[in-house]
């Protein structure tokens, strides 16, 4: 029988704030996380990411952009999925992702 999926707690739309959005994108690693959801533009494996770092300092730069509001994660099974909030970002605080992927692309 296949284990449902489980959606991992994050904050409601409402509740991002523009500070801890900030916070949490003023990590290099959280923002390559970051740069990757959007080129993909769909979910993808906490493990695909090819980071260089232990599994379990990952596990907290996507708890911090997921308690930011940064991210959606979901469980499947053994796995964890996450996706960029693109769209409910753009809404609440317009152009700012944008603003930062792109000056990553062109620093």
């Amino acid at each position: 029988m296949p284990t449902p999926d489980t959606q991992t707690e994050h904050p409601a739309l409402a509740d991002v704030e523009l500070t801890d959005v900030l916070a949490a994108l003023s990590d290099p690693i959280r923002l390559e996380i970051v740069r990757q959801l959007a080129e993909d533009g769909g979910e993808r494996t906490c493990g695909s990411f090819g980071l260089p770092i232990a599994k379990s300092t990952a596990t907290h730069h996507f708890r911090v952009l997921r308690q930011a509001g940064v991210v959606t994660s979901r469980e499947e099974g053994t796995r964890k999925y996450n996706a960029l909030r693109r769209d409910e970002l753009e809404a609440r605080f317009p152009g700012l992702l944008g603003s930062v992927l792109g000056n990553l692309e062109n620093p």
